[in-house]
């Protein structure tokens, strides 16, 4: 973890003391924190399974000889989507579908609503600023199919389990094996899986649809946390861990989008200059060709 948090937290550091000193970052300064946003996520990124007919859980089991290569998901991407993606949004996107195609393709892989709950955040917070809504929703469905899955399914099941959180709170959150409902439902199944009655995989996807959860709820106290994880049979320090990076990084995001930002601003200043500079030159080369012209 310290590995993979220390890339995106110096690449953010060298551009913040730069900033401090009154120097301008770099556009690779920049490009290396946003790169690094993908990197979170390369690390022990489990699967689940399930044996739930609930549409809210889509099984998904391949054999060996229908996998396909990391590099043949990578080519359907770019073959699906045509138009150009920033360098700097283009490179986090293919390293997280390197990362996403690992998980779908594991042999006891099977999707379910809150890892797509956790993905959907995560893309989300990843292209926030892009320049096109519409192109970002694009890239979001082509991305999903270049896995052979559902987009509409993951922003379906992420909405209702979104709606669903928005209305409970700190004490109802965790009295859903009480409680009769198609997310109840869900979170039964996931807790019977990781309890040992069936393969459940721990991922970071799968922690921050549970933070999500809880912030949608109002409820992120520690005390709730824990009393969720052990609803759900998960181990709260693998939580912990996860969400603490997770937190770091939206932070030193926000930062790495300011720098982004500036950078930008700098350029298309430089730009207007050149060009201010280019039409006067132009002016007084035109001026001195009249006033040869004229005989002056």
């Amino acid at each position: 973890m310290a590995s993979i948090s220390s890339l995106y937290f110096s690449a953010l550091g060298q551009a913040l003391e730069m900033k401090g000193s009154g120097k301008a970052p770099s556009f690779s300064s920049n490009f290396n924190a946003f790169r690094s946003r993908a990197s979170f996520f390369s690390d022990s990124i489990g699967v689940r399974t399930s044996n739930s007919s609930s549409r809210m859980v889509v099984q998904s089991m391949t054999t060996v000889s229908e996998v396909p290569t990391v590099s043949e998901t990578k080519m359907n991407f770019l073959k699906a989507y045509k138009r150009p993606i920033p360098s700097i949004y283009n490179t986090v996107l293919q390293e997280l579908i390197v990362q996403q195609h690992l998980m779908r393709y594991k042999r006891t892989y099977q999707y379910d609503a809150i890892f797509a709950l956790g993905f959907v955040t995560v893309y989300d917070k990843l292209m926030e600023g892009y320049p096109s809504n519409e192109d970002r929703d694009a890239i979001f469905r082509t991305y999903i199919q270049a896995l052979n899955e559902d987009p509409e399914q993951y922003r379906i099941d992420a909405q209702k389990l979104e709606e669903w959180a928005r209305v409970q709170n700190a004490s109802s959150l965790v009295e859903f094996p009480s409680k009769e409902g198609e997310v109840e439902k869900i979170l039964k199944l996931i807790s019977e899986r990781a309890g040992g009655k069936g393969n459940f995989s721990y991922s970071r996807f799968f922690a921050i649809g549970l933070f999500r959860l809880l912030e949608l709820a109002n409820a992120t106290e520690p005390t709730v946390l824990e009393k969720l994880c052990t609803a759900l049979n998960i181990n709260k320090l693998n939580v912990d861990r996860d969400l603490d990076v997770y937190r770091n990084l939206l932070s030193k995001l926000v930062q790495a989008k300011e720098l982004q930002k500036e950078y930008v601003d700098r350029e298309k200043k430089k730009r207007a200059e050149r060009a201010e500079t280019q039409k006067a030159n132009e002016a007084v080369t035109k001026c001195i060709a009249d006033s040869r012209y004229a005989g002056i």
